[in-house]
């Protein structure tokens, strides 16, 4: 009896992944195992590009030079297929490249893009447009082609791998359709070996040959298949991820795993990160920080909570702490479940009869706007007990 099962691939996947992991660590030292991980298989997943939905951008930042990003870019580009350095190529440029006028979809490497999107740099929107366009398959860019009365409108395809590093940050819309590498400085004891671009291009090349080899011998495999995500990975971060989770699936080995972990790890980081809406980070704070579970809390008390939370912005906008007017202002912008604006209600409580908020008015904004807390990682699994004194006696309070 003859076996069905379709032959397994003649090269090691994971063996291969390990190869491009370490030929990555042996220049660059990112902030996490999580980051090496996403790194190889973003390399990976630029040969299998027309197998997926979306392509994720990856993006090297850090707050100061001299943090290893563009040696992160220099290791990627000679990995990845048609490599393309964009620092000083225009939109039209990029526009013809990847339409395919020039040869074949290029991988684009864009250095120094704070210098494009940087707060000295000023708006520009058609590039920002096409890195959003071509994150997804089939997106077109349309422009007028032609000289004066002759124009006419052409579609420019958009969907192309790009590679990122900057300083600062990005477009907010731009950095959700991102793996983000926060790098720093080296530490004094963290080694690197020096990149000699003679001898250890030729070493990426020849990775980059075996990947193009491995992609063309799980393609079939890839392009029919649907990573599981982890619980918690939905909506975009889901688009980011599921071409890594869908190479690292094809790779096997210790992959699967090591990928879903990196995911959860780097889909959190960019939560704790994101420059969300003022109104979004005011409801996410009273859901995780002030409420807690308490179906009540009189402003006085959300107040106190809120303008005492480190890292947050509510004791001093724009030189003034948050107050109960302006608390009442930002929340009448967001709806109840019966479409009526969130409002401050009588309540009664030990203290006497305070105005306050109480959790059901504010349940059905929370579920639509609010990140879902992800599952806490393995090795970092912490008590969720309110760390400050007093806060368990003034929820105790609200209820009474």
């Amino acid at each position: 009896m003859t076996s069905t099962n379709p032959p397994a691939p003649s090269i090691d996947g994971a063996a291969l992944f390990d190869d491009v992991e370490a030929f990555h660590r042996r220049f660059n030292i990112f902030p996490s195992e999580a980051a090496y991980v996403a790194v190889t298989l973003w390399d990976a997943h630029a040969h299998l590009l027309d197998c997926f939905d979306s392509t994720p951008r990856i993006a090297f930042l850090s707050p100061e030079p001299g943090s290893g990003k563009s040696r992160a870019l220099e290791i990627v580009e000679t990995l990845v297929p048609n490599k393309m350095s964009a620092v000083d190529a225009s939109t039209s440029a990029l526009f013809r490249a990847v339409s395919g006028i020039e040869g074949e979809r290029p991988t684009i490497i864009f250095d120094e893009i704070d210098t494009v999107f940087g707060p000295k740099a000023g708006e520009n929107e058609q590039l920002r447009g096409f890195l959003n366009a071509g994150h997804r398959r089939g997106r077109l860019m349309y422009r007028c082609v032609g000289d004066g009365a002759n124009q006419t409108v052409q579609g420019f395809p958009s969907y192309a791998a790009v590679a990122m590093a900057g300083l600062g940050s990005l477009p907010d819309t731009i950095l959700t359709r991102s793996v983000i590498v926060r790098m720093r400085k080296r530490a004094p004891n963290e080694k690197v070996e020096p990149y000699r671009e003679r001898i250890n291009e030729r070493e990426g090349h020849a990775l980059r040959d075996r990947l193009a080899e491995w992609a063309d011998t799980v393609r079939e495999q890839v392009a029919s298949g649907w990573p599981e995500m982890p619980e918690g990975i939905t909506d975009r971060p889901a688009d980011v991820w599921e071409p890594l989770l869908a190479v690292a699936d094809a790779a096997g080995g210790a992959w699967p795993e090591r990928a879903r972990l990196a995911c959860v790890e780097l889909v959190r980081a960019a939560q704790d990160n994101s420059e969300t809406s003022l109104g979004v980070r005011l409801l996410t704070d009273l859901r995780d920080h002030v409420f807690n579970g308490a179906d009540r809390a009189p402003t006085a008390v959300i107040l106190d909570r809120l303008n005492s939370l480190e890292d947050a912005p509510w004791g001093d906008l724009n030189g003034r702490p948050l107050d109960s007017r302006r608390l009442s202002r930002m929340l009448k912008e967001y709806m109840q479940a019966d479409n009526k604006p969130i409002k401050a209600r009588n309540m009664r409580t030990a203290a006497g009869l305070l105005k306050g908020y109480y959790a059901a008015d504010l349940r059905d904004a929370w579920m639509r706007y609010c990140p879902p807390p992800l599952p806490p990682l393995p090795a970092s699994a912490t008590s969720a007990t309110p760390a400050t004194p007093d806060a368990e006696p003034l929820l105790t309070s609200v209820n009474a």
